[in-house]
């Protein structure tokens, strides 16, 4: 930013108003240069998540990370109380659940999207 051309002649008042733009502007600069350090360790943290996951090749990390919940809620979820039938049901609801997963397995890696 640049200082505002000030007159010889200017008043009092004139001058008080520059000075408080000067200052108002220094703050404004103040907090963009603090919210950006503070931001800044999310920023990396998020660089890093896809630096790791780009090194370890796992192009669906969100959808293996969904899997995984799911695998664990029906293997450590209670039974309906419906009878012997439970886990047979519980298996063809983890079937029907991680499908579209398995079809990405299956596919392999040499489809790019």
């Amino acid at each position: 930013m640049s200082a505002p051309e000030l007159k010889q002649n200017q008043s009092r008042r004139e001058m008080r108003k520059a000075l408080i733009r000067l200052r108002m502007e220094m703050h404004r600069q103040e907090i963009r240069h603090e919210s950006r350090e503070l931001v800044n360790p999310l920023n990396r943290m998020r660089g890093m998540t896809r630096q790791f996951q780009q090194g370890l090749g796992i192009k669906h990390a969100p959808l293996w990370g969904m899997a995984g919940v799911v695998l664990l809620g029906f293997l450590t979820g209670r039974g309906t109380g419906g009878g012997g039938s439970g886990g047979l049901t519980r298996l063809v609801r983890l079937s029907t659940s991680l499908m579209p997963l398995i079809k990405l397995v299956m596919q392999g890696p040499g489809r790019k999207n």
